[in-house]
């Protein structure tokens, strides 16, 4: 597998995950299009750390990322369970006044 087909597919995830980030309007659907985006960028990070120094240091520095990124997506997740519970509705319409 050469560099190219790894930033291809980085490419290709990084474009479904925006479109379902766009096109859906409710929280959980936003948030899994956005973890796909992000998901594609440390492929992306990944492979070139891989094929311009193949030091394993910068794998683990995206697997710290990864486990950093996973704990936001869970709290992100609980925040739209207690407006899904408030609100008795997941769009994103009814999350706008979340700031007051």
């Amino acid at each position: 597998m050469t560099l190219e087909t790894v930033l291809l597919v980085a490419a290709a995830l990084f474009a479904v995950g925006l479109y379902g980030a766009i096109s859906q309007q409710v929280v959980v659907m936003v948030m899994m299009g956005l973890e796909v985006m992000v998901n594609a960028v440390i492929l992306a990070a990944g492979a070139m750390w891989w094929f311009l120094a193949p030091d394993p240091t910068g794998q683990v520095l995206l697997l710290v990322v990864l486990a950093a990124m996973t704990v936001e997506m869970a709290m992100g997740f609980a925040v739209a369970t207690l407006v899904h519970r408030h609100r008795n509705s997941d769009m994103t319409d009814s999350a706008t006044d979340l700031a007051r």
